[in-house]
């Protein structure tokens, strides 16, 4: 039995990018590497924590009421 798993960061969509520098714990890299390969597991496309940071961060961001409502 194959059980369906939805994550809260659906699929990546293609977008234009900019570098930046970004430095974290290591337990937090390494849960942001076992969220990656669950997301690749989950949608069938590789995905590594550097290209899903962004991502998780606009979602975090539009979701925050606080932020939404200053800015």
């Amino acid at each position: 039995m194959t059980t369906t798993r939805k994550l809260r960061l659906g699929p990546l969509p293609k977008t234009e990018s900019v570098k930046l520098t970004f430095v974290c714990p290591v337990a937090l890299k390494a849960d942001l590497d076992r969220y990656a390969a669950l997301h690749g597991r989950t949608y069938g496309e590789d995905v590594d924590a550097v290209t899903l940071i962004p991502h998780m961060l606009e979602a975090f961001m539009a979701r925050d009421r606080g932020f939404k409502q200053g800015g």
